[in-house]
């Protein structure tokens, strides 16, 4: 069990509450220490500037380096070990030092894990309570360079809720160092205004005699703008000339009207012979466009014709079969291409009265069907040694190839007797164990044995 405690802080920080209780009847100096410095307002404004996760997060440095701090006391305090106070969870609150004994001051961390390392180096004087611990988890998981958090939070406030020692007097209260501080803010804004008026240029053209000096009221120079001119764009009047009624004044917006549906008729034919150019373009491509097609279509003609010769097709019937459809083609004036796939999209379906699709005979199919079933019956079955004779008695024919072997017509199919031994060995094999048969027969085997202990005792009796 851990020792009994003697006070209670609330640090207020810019990431939540953090609620401490201490011991201060173990380590008297320590607590003394802390809560006189809160009670001052030293605490106040200061970051974590160092975290360490899943180790620890500290403070208490008002410069924010680590390097700073002072203790109530004016100078380091003795460390206090207590042999019962170990850092045996996290959550726990102890004193930091420059690394040497008997060095603190106002700086101290919090642990957010086990540290038995730090037993016999660090005072442990208080400890997290409630859930505000995990706002001390939300430090420790701060964005960092090095050890330093890259937005540091900071100390608004240390709340004092149980003060063990009531006889500490405060060299200064918060409110007078947030007053002083106030004050201090104020005199350096005033002296920024006064810096700042004298920087101000006066008017020396005014006169002052005696105490209106210290009242004269600044004016600024005043400019006098210079009129943006340029004489020599503006246009001289010219004398209005009277004219007879009956003579049609031919003005200048008449001749500017007259300029203007010149340019227009201009712009017009420009247009109209644009256009005919573009005709012209548009119909020449299509010319070439067409006679490319028609190139294709030459090629692929030629192409058709020397597949005709590769499948053995006579000179003679090629000859007839190219005389016969260039003239189909000069009579119907089509392609030789279209006239070729047109054979097989033009292709009549045979249908008979009632208007159905006529089958396919297929007596041809089963004729040829029929005659080699019985070439299978007539090929005698011992002519496959024979066969196998005449190959051992002439082995240097074997690299020749002989079409009309019809040895093969004498293959049988057959399969082993099945004497039960090879699917018995695969049954056993392959055997499938239930485990539902095997607990179904392990209760018939209880059922059975509990049968047997009832008859044995009434035997018995």
């Amino acid at each position: 069990m851990s020792l009994p405690t003697k006070g209670r802080v609330l640090i207020v920080t810019s990431v939540g509450d953090v609620e401490i209780e201490l011991w201060a009847t173990e380590t008297p100096k320590a607590c003394r220490n802390f809560i006189a410095l809160a009670l001052e307002g030293y605490y106040d404004g200061v970051i974590f500037h160092r975290v360490v996760p899943d180790f620890l997060v500290q403070t208490g440095d008002r410069t924010g380096t680590g390097g700073g701090g002072e203790s109530f006391y004016g100078e380091p305090f003795e460390d206090e070990i207590h042999p019962r106070l170990r850092f045996a969870h996290r959550g726990l609150v102890g004193m930091a030092n420059n690394g040497e004994k008997n060095s603190n001051d106002s700086q101290f961390f919090i642990t957010l894990d086990r540290a038995d390392e730090l037993h016999g180096k660090h005072t442990l004087f208080g400890r997290c309570i409630g859930d505000t611990f995990f706002n001390v988890l939300k430090i420790g998981q701060l964005e960092l360079e090095g050890e330093r958090p890259v937005y540091p939070p900071k100390i608004r406030t240390v709340k004092i809720l149980d003060n063990p020692f009531d006889d500490i007097v405060p060299r200064i209260t918060a409110a007078e160092k947030r007053a002083q501080q106030l004050a201090r803010e104020q005199g350096i804004r005033e002296r920024e205004e006064a810096a700042r008026r004298k920087s101000v240029k006066k008017n020396t053209k005014l006169l002052s005699f005696g105490q209106d000096a210290d009242h004269e009221v600044e004016q600024e120079a005043l400019f006098k703008k210079k009129s943006i001119t340029r004489p020599d764009l503006i246009q001289p009047e010219t004398p209005l000339v009277p004219i007879s009624d009956g003579i049609p004044q031919l003005g200048s917006s008449s001749l500017k009207a007259r300029e203007v549906a010149k340019e227009i008729s201009k712009e017009g034919k420009k247009q109209e012979a644009d256009l005919s150019q573009i005709r012209q373009k548009h119909a020449k491509e299509q010319l070439s466009e067409s006679e490319r097609r028609q190139a294709e279509i030459v090629q692929m003609e030629a192409s058709i014709r020397k597949l005709r010769r590769k499948r053995g097709a006579s000179e003679s019937g090629s000859e007839d079969d190219e005389q016969r459809d260039k003239k189909t083609v000069k009579r119907q004036g089509a392609s030789y291409l279209e006239a070729e796939m047109a054979k097989y999209t033009t292709r009549k379906v045979e249908r008979d009265k009632d208007g159905k699709k006529k089958r396919k005979d297929e007596s041809d199919i089963l004729a040829a069907l029929n005659s080699f079933k019985g070439q299978l019956k007539s090929v005698p079955k011992s002519a496959a040694p024979d066969e196998a004779d005449d190959t051992e008695g002439n082995p240097e024919e074997e690299g020749i190839e002989v079409d009309d072997d019809k040895t093969w017509l004498t293959h049988e199919l057959c399969f082993p007797k099945d004497d039960r031994t090879e699917t018995e060995r695969a049954e056993r094999d392959y055997e499938v164990i239930d485990p539902r048969n095997r607990s179904a027969r392990a209760k018939e085997e209880e059922a059975e044995r509990k049968r047997n202990q009832r008859r044995n005792r009434a035997g018995r009796r």
